[in-house]
């Protein structure tokens, strides 16, 4: 790879193999338009880097670059580290896609929950995309609190027969079947990769750890979620449908999976990289089998999202690209995150991207600035 810079953006810098030029054209164009702050974007194929680049700012007085280091928070793009875990947990033999959830946390077969599958639950299909009856906003913090009431929670539709975003409650879900058959959190889970690889990437972040974050405006304007129902007041309009009434700080070190993980792009496309990569990491260790992988990844329901305003196709966790939120590829998969960010795992190219940014955008999926990059990717391939 080239050393990289683009007078056009602040503080530009970074990897890119000469392939892929137009790559850095495209994410220089975003800055040129007005859309970003501060932003990394990286690829990564057959276990090497090919692009890592950033440019920007990561703070409100434009005085601080975006450097190597810094993180933001990847909101539910998260979601595809939680999915990587859950298939390096199928692949050692400790969770089966197609047993009950209650066969690994069995309080979790009250009020009829008793035949949800694995797959299911990670799918979204399992009716418990939020919680309908008031609740203080910060018991999103208390881990036990929450999972005590998943436990005891009727589904809001039959599980099974309909997909509906879980945009907190999936990643409990995930965690907790972690925690119960591998004895960590996913935080620990991915602090042990982040030290074995390098890894800039946190479910959980200590102090200065924290620091590193960039700050983030939030978007001009709400995401739009089209008709509304019962379900999307659930799962986003209710005062206690997202953490609420705790600081910044209790926040960052909290581990909410599904939605505070915070992440370098470089870091996002590394950790998932195997899913893409026939079970390889990016030392070139074999880490999932391919049983373990075909599971995953198949597709587990297809159908218009009762949260979401998109008709989607859903593996274990991740959402199969149908629609082309994630480059033109309709037979990868990816996870895209509150304000724009992103992660693509794409087997027939043996590739994962990421993009990670700080200022946000209304996108609730396909956000025009990763789809330009990734666009562009597939154009040099």
């Amino acid at each position: 790879m080239n050393n990289w810079a683009d007078s056009r953006i602040a503080g530009a810098a970074g990897e890119l193999d000469p392939v892929f030029v137009s790559v850095g054209d495209a994410f220089a164009q975003n800055f040129e338009d007005g859309l970003e702050l501060g932003a990394s974007f990286a690829v990564v194929i057959g276990g090497e880097t090919v692009i890592d680049i950033r440019g920007g700012f990561s703070d409100r007085a434009k005085e601080t670059h975006w450097r190597e280091d810094t993180l933001a928070c990847i909101y539910s793009s998260g979601k595809a580290v939680t999915a990587f875990l859950m298939a390096r947990a199928a692949s050692e033999g400790l969770v089966d896609y197609d047993a009950p959830v209650a066969q690994y946390w069995p309080e979790f077969a009250a009020a009829g929950k008793e035949k949800i599958t694995v797959a299911e639950a990670l799918s979204h299909q399992a009716g418990l995309c939020g919680f309908p009856e008031e609740m203080p906003p910060e018991t999103w913090l208390d881990w036990d609190a929450i999972c005590a009431k998943l436990a005891a929670m009727a589904p809001l539709w039959t599980p099974g027969t309909a997909n509906g975003y879980h945009p907190q409650t999936v990643g409990f879900i995930a965690e907790e079947i972690l925690r119960r058959t591998t004895g960590k959190s996913v935080g620990a889970l991915v602090a042990k990769l982040a030290g074995e690889h390098d890894l800039n990437l946190f479910c959980g972040m200590n102090a200065d750890e924290a620091a590193r974050a960039a700050y983030m405006p939030k978007p001009p304007k709400a995401p739009d979620l089209g008709a509304m129902n019962e379900y999307k007041q659930a799962a986003f309009l209710k005062p206690w449908s997202a953490p609420g009434k705790v600081s910044r700080e209790a926040w960052m070190a909290a581990e909410l999976p599904a939605s505070n993980m915070h992440a370098d792009a470089l870091s996002l496309a590394k950790i998932v990289h195997p899913l893409a990569n026939e079970g390889r990491d990016v030392s070139g260790a074999a880490v999932l089998s391919g049983d373990a992988i075909d599971a995953a990844l198949a597709e587990r329901i297809r159908g218009d999202d009762l949260v979401l305003p998109f008709h989607l196709s859903w593996s274990a966790g991740l959402m199969r690209n149908i629609n082309r939120h994630f480059g033109p590829n309709e037979n990868a998969f990816g996870h895209a995150g509150f304000g724009g960010s992103c992660v693509v795992a794409d087997p027939e190219n043996n590739l994962t991207a990421a993009y990670v940014m700080n200022k946000m955008s209304p996108y609730l999926v396909g956000d025009p600035r990763a789809v330009r990059l990734l666009d562009a990717v597939y154009a040099s391939l």
